[in-house]
């Protein structure tokens, strides 16, 4: 005998399945994580100061990312009236309430590589 698969259609699980979906839609893709973690860890930071910090990803990618969070409200670009333009990025207060979010996602990872490598994870910063 086969079992029913359990399909939840009441109102709260469909408003908690689109709440992931827009998260997901917003915190997707290898580096916002990373971004998002170094500045709100590294208060304000330029362009470059973030290239270095985010281990591999390419300058055309870091902008895209930048302006996908900025747009999103989570980060803040301010241009500096300096010759060369400077332009700075930092957290905004509505980007600051995923530190425990990413704090979470990374004690999670710590964890999963600890019980399935059997070691410590490298690359994570503990807070």
């Amino acid at each position: 005998m086969k079992k029913k698969a359990i399909i939840n259609n009441s109102p709260a699980c469909q408003t908690k399945m689109q709440a992931i979906r827009d998260a997901m839609s917003v915190l997707s893709g290898k580096w916002k994580f990373h971004i998002l973690g170094t500045l709100i860890k590294g208060s304000k930071l330029g362009f470059m100061d973030l290239m270095r910090e985010v281990d591999g990803i390419g300058s055309k990618m870091l902008s895209k990312e930048l302006q996908d969070l900025e747009m999103n409200h989570l980060i803040s670009r301010t241009v500096m009236n300096t010759k060369p333009v400077t332009v700075e990025y930092s957290i905004t207060e509505y980007g600051k309430t995923l530190s425990p979010l990413i704090d979470a996602l990374a004690n999670w990872g710590i964890e999963y590589r600890q019980s399935v490598h059997g070691k410590e994870a490298s690359g994570f910063c503990r807070s």
